[in-house]
């Protein structure tokens, strides 16, 4: 586990090793930690419009040490678009590129995102809004995800219907199960966790993949 204090001064640390300026977002723990949402995290998510700030930055941390680890043991061989991985001890970063699995962090998330952040004069780090937080959840679908949606749920108030209005742009993007799986997620969340999600979202949800499914078969 990493806390707050600890993730800035290694960001900084690498920050210290990057040669050109580097943008990217924070997604997952390490945003809600920046949201003030959770204490401490397993592993640092960020998410990369280009390969090669990806690569900067994955050099960067391999100058203080920091091993690739296959992104297979922890999410699955079944999983499209895995993170590149790197571990020191217990820490360990997840770098995406453009994806978080097969959900897209498309335009309309970088434009929600809040604060940023800066370490050094080359590392820029932006923090994805908590409701896109709850939608990419949905893709890597563990059960620590489903207990960060709890928090989230529990910490902020929810625009659901950003969430679902980001889910239809997912399906416009080419992820067409994103509203199906958005709404499974919830409904877990709802009947399984007890999480205060109104009955009338999931049903709008379903009335949406029941639209998605009549339309295909048109």
């Amino acid at each position: 586990m990493i806390n707050m204090e600890e993730q800035n001064k290694l960001l900084a640390n690498v920050a210290k090793r990057l040669k050109g300026r580097v943008t990217a977002y924070a997604i997952g723990g390490t945003a809600m930690m920046f949201l003030g949402i959770k204490d401490a995290t397993l592993d640092i998510d960020l998410v990369f419009d280009t390969e090669e700030d990806r690569k900067a930055f994955k050099e960067a941390a391999k100058e203080i040490g920091y091993k690739e680890q296959d992104s297979i043991v922890v999410y699955g061989a079944e999983k499209k678009n895995r993170p590149e991985m790197l571990k020191l001890k217990n820490e360990r970063f997840d770098l995406f590129l453009n994806k978080v699995i097969h959900f897209i962090f498309s335009d309309d998330m970088k434009k929600r995102t809040g604060q940023t952040n800066q370490y050094g004069e080359n590392l820029i780090l932006k923090v994805a809004s908590h409701n896109d937080i709850i939608l990419m959840k949905c893709a890597t679908d563990r059960l620590k995800d489903k207990d960060d949606a709890r928090k989230i749920i529990e910490a902020k108030e929810i625009n659901w219907e950003s969430i679902i209005n980001e889910a239809k742009n997912q399906v416009a993007l080419g992820e067409t199960t994103a509203i199906f799986e958005l709404g499974e997620f919830l409904e877990h969340l709802k009947y399984k966790m007890d999480q205060p999600i109104p009955a009338e979202i999931i049903s709008k949800i379903f009335g949406l993949v029941k639209r998605q499914a009549e339309e295909k078969i048109k």
